[in-house]
């Protein structure tokens, strides 16, 4: 195989082949670029050029380097043209017969040591190779959209792709300035994969009418500290993007729980509520601005409030404690709460209901607190009702938290509030991909890092908060609702039992 890459070619012109043409050239590499509609060919080189020239005149690139670019992306009338490439990289529709078809007529033109790699997000290297000759020298180079802006890509080995194969991929991808991660040939690859943890989950507990769409996101962006919530992130990427996405890794993981896909989706999608591109999805967008509800009122704080902070879990009565005493509150100690005293649970993965009849607690004046704060502390709390919490102990709690000026949202009852389980799912997803060999610890951190803007890798995520503290979230979580999508990964639980990073490598 070809290990010094001078030459590329891009089949396919759309966004995802123009964003590879592009870093490619910019690398100075030799591009060709060939699309079976001769125009969106001409429509890709003139969007190009525009860029390069916008780049040139804000002084990011020099005028001659822009005509440099340009020139070495030359237009192929047909797959002829593509002879002289090392590397073939195909980008186009998602469909697994196409592209077979496309790489069995690569193999009749191209030489014996061109690359030919799929640039699918969703379909088998080993399944698209399985059509050609010398499967050996087919690989997946997954790029994210916007290319020149994500700077993660995917190298992916099918069953019989040769190593060196990925490695030269790898290689390429650093000289274009790129990151690349190695992913085994599984449904999803890393990201596509690990994303499945926030956003599945985030419908789950839109599902269960937990919170609304915005809360859920401000939740997730301000105590848990992401840069967006799932729905936010779901209207970006369109709904009919992202749900036959959901559909396939599901299937293709032979109906997994923890995949389980929603039919709030699916029905939205049916109804053409997209997101951003159709002018309305989980939000609305008119003249292109995300309308978001305003915050609730905080209501009249109750006058001479005690308040009594359940000891059943030590780490959260300690955090709650702690912070009622920052908002000087009248804390009231002892084993059992005074008849007259706001009574509030910490619970991690459980439930107020639960936690009340666990503990004997009167439920008409006792809420939860989420003290797992992830990484965004302070910013914003959440407040649990059980369906038994009576209206002026809702308000005593919320005006008593919001004593600071922090944001308060209000949610039902729900094992693991929202912030928990969202983090326990995306860790646990991470930990299972990790518990599969579909890439290392690092380069799965490093893929979701760069691929979904999250705070931290998920397995990073995971030391942080406390392998332990996911563990018991998980395990609450099956417990209280009997649902297999929790139960967690054996990547996690053994690293606990063991008292190593989650980021440990298995032993040789």
């Amino acid at each position: 195989m070809t290990a010094d890459i001078q030459t590329l070619a891009v089949v396919g012109a759309g966004a995802m082949g123009r964003g590879i043409a592009q870093i490619a050239a910019q690398a100075g590499l030799q591009v060709r670029l060939y699309d079976t509609n001769a125009d969106a060919v001409a429509a890709a080189r003139e969007s190009l050029r525009q860029l390069w020239d916008k780049l040139a005149q804000k002084g990011k690139l020099s005028a001659a380097d822009a005509d440099s670019a340009l020139a070495r992306v030359v237009p192929a009338a047909s797959l002829q043209d593509l002879a002289d490439a090392q590397l073939v990289v195909e980008a186009i529709i998602e469909r697994l017969d196409i592209k077979r078809d496309l790489f069995k007529q690569l193999e009749g033109i191209v030489g014996p040591d061109c690359i030919l790699a799929s640039n699918t997000s969703s379909l088998s290297i080993t399944a698209i190779a399985a059509a050609c000759e010398r499967p050996q020298r087919v690989a997946g180079f997954h790029f994210f959209n916007p290319v020149a802006l994500m700077k993660v890509v995917e190298v992916i080995d099918g069953l019989r792709s040769d190593p060196a194969v990925g490695d030269t991929l790898a290689a390429l991808a650093r000289r274009m300035g790129h990151t690349p991660v190695r992913a085994k040939d599984m449904p999803g690859f890393i990201v596509n994969h690990a994303g499945r943890g926030m956003n599945i989950e985030g419908l789950r507990v839109a599902q269960e009418s937990v919170a609304s769409f915005a809360q859920i996101d401000a939740i997730m962006r301000e105590q848990a500290g992401f840069r967006m919530g799932p729905f936010e992130l779901l209207d970006l990427t369109a709904l009919d993007v992202s749900h036959p996405v959901m559909e396939s890794i599901y299937q293709q993981f032979y109906d997994e729980p923890r995949f389980r896909p929603s039919p709030i989706t699916a029905v939205r999608l049916a109804g053409g509520l997209l997101g951003r591109k159709s002018g309305e999805g989980f939000y609305a967008y008119p003249e292109g601005q995300k309308q978001t509800p305003a915050e609730p009122a905080v209501p009249a704080a109750k006058a001479g409030l005690q308040v009594w902070v359940s000891p059943a879990h030590a780490e959260g009565h300690a955090r709650a404690t702690q912070l009622l005493r920052t908002l000087n509150a009248s804390v009231v100690e002892g084993a059992t709460p005074p008849a007259d005293a706001l009574i509030i649970v910490t619970p991690f993965g459980e439930d107020v209901s639960s936690s009340v009849y666990a503990q004997g607690l009167d439920a008409t004046r006792t809420v939860g607190l989420d003290t797992l704060h992830a990484f965004a502390p302070g910013k914003r709390r959440t407040l649990m009702l059980s369906p038994a919490t009576q209206a002026e102990w809702r308000d005593a709690a919320h005006a008593l938290l919001a004593g600071d000026g922090a944001p308060i949202t209000v949610i039902q009852d729900s094992a693991g509030f929202v912030a928990q389980r969202m983090v326990a799912a995306i860790v646990n997803v991470a930990a299972e991909i990790a518990q599969q060999g579909i890439a290392t610890p690092s380069d799965i951190d490093r893929a979701v890092t760069l691929g979904l803007g999250y705070p931290a890798g998920p397995l990073a995520m995971g030391n942080a908060l406390g392998g332990e503290r996911i563990l018991e979230i998980l395990r609450n979580l099956q417990r209280v609702t009997g649902d297999m999508r929790y139960r967690p990964s054996l990547w996690l639980q053994r690293r606990v039992q063991l008292g190593l990073s989650l980021l440990a490598e298995p032993s040789a």
